[in-house]
């Protein structure tokens, strides 16, 4: 028997986790903001390949918002180790959070995409914005919470600069734990790679998944979160705006 076939069964019993990232890229992300975005993806995809071993494929989807929303890769999540490529965005326009709640939940479907030829896991979702929304947030994130694959999946969020509106990120993932505030360059850089490798660890211990089950990790990640923001490194440079 060959060894494409030995591939073709491991292929098939792989448990799929995809990784979502939302991002304003509202007009007040341009500059530094947008640009530590774009830095920090790229420079995490070598850390995100081989997360959860060879037991779960992990792959992206990015849905980017400002004056409406649109994702990087509109057929679909694209495996971290198999082809995923991060274009850089830019901002201009408003913050049509309401939109991209609504897209998100469209997506959060075995018939989109968690599409997957055998199992998979409850999805991670990382929210990114430095601003208020312009739309109705509200009607948008009730839908998206009624969605079991997002109550069930891994959520965190990050607050860009002092104008970043928490209260609506914590209506986002639950909790004001898992919403962490970040002041300047740096600062978002690296949050945004621990955040995304913490999280997709944490995702990629949770069991299987079929539509109207809910579980959720969501303690663990808020246990993690906690503790690098009690890191000395990070409070030191988290002190004051740097954009």
């Amino acid at each position: 028997m060959s060894d494409d076939l030995y591939k073709d069964v491991e292929g098939i019993t792989r448990r799929q986790m995809v990784l979502f990232f939302l991002v304003d890229t509202s007009s007040s992300m341009e500059g530094t903001k947008i640009s530590s975005v774009n830095t920090a993806v790229r420079e995490v995809i070598p850390e995100l390949q081989g997360v959860g071993g060879a037991d779960v494929e992990l792959k992206i989807a990015v849905l980017e918002f400002s004056s409406g929303c649109q994702w990087q890769n509109p057929s679909g999540p694209v495996a971290v180790d198999g082809g995923f490529s991060w274009s850089n965005l830019s901002a201009d326009g408003v913050t049509d959070m309401g939109a991209a709640f609504l897209e998100l939940e469209d997506k959060l479907s075995r018939k989109s995409f968690l599409q997957a030829p055998s199992a998979s896991l409850a999805p991670v979702i990382i929210l990114m914005s430095d601003g208020m929304p312009t739309d109705d947030w509200k009607s948008g994130l009730a839908k998206l919470k009624s969605n079991n694959w997002f109550k069930s999946g891994v959520k965190a969020a990050l607050a860009i600069g002092s104008e970043a509106d928490s209260d609506v990120l914590c209506e986002f993932t639950g909790s004001q734990e898992t919403v962490i505030s970040v002041n300047n360059p740096g600062v978002l850089r690296e949050m945004i790679k621990k955040v995304s490798v913490t999280s997709s660890q944490i995702g990629s211990r949770s069991r299987p998944l079929e539509d109207g089950e809910v579980a959720s990790r969501q303690d663990d990640l808020k246990k993690e979160i906690e503790s690098l923001q009690e890191e000395p490194d990070f409070k030191d440079a988290n002190t004051e705006e740097g954009w």
